[in-house]
């Protein structure tokens, strides 16, 4: 019987939650053997930036309709968010909880709910 390549939501949020773990390990690590210290330890700017140029990243290969990378720059973008994450003192509990709290919302409800800026 061949494997069924899908997950459920529990195991993927899993991997999530192992890839944050590895990350908040690797924060005092010397940036010289890590990828995520040597990000943290340019600070949040950069933090953020990497982040940003990976979304572009994502949303071109979207754009081109590049299944594969569209996945691959994907994880790109989830584990620069995690390091942004752990960065900023952030726990995956608490963005779970968000979308629970926001799961059955219609989006447009959701996005009528929130604070208007007031500029």
């Amino acid at each position: 019987m061949p494997q069924n390549n899908a997950s459920s939501p529990t195991t993927r949020k899993d991997v999530l939650e192992r890839l944050y773990h590895t990350v908040m390990a690797r924060k005092g690590a010397s940036p010289s053997v890590s990828h995520s210290a040597r990000l943290m330890a340019r600070g949040r700017s950069k933090i953020a930036q990497k982040f940003g140029e990976e979304a572009v990243e994502c949303v071109i290969e979207a754009i081109k309709g590049d299944r594969n990378g569209l996945i691959s720059e994907s994880a790109d973008v989830l584990y620069h968010l995690i390091v942004m994450w752990v960065d900023a003192g952030i726990d995956p509990a608490d963005v779970w909880e968000e979308l629970e709290r926001r799961e059955g919302t219609s989006g447009i409800e959701e996005k009528a709910s929130r604070p208007k800026p007031s500029f």
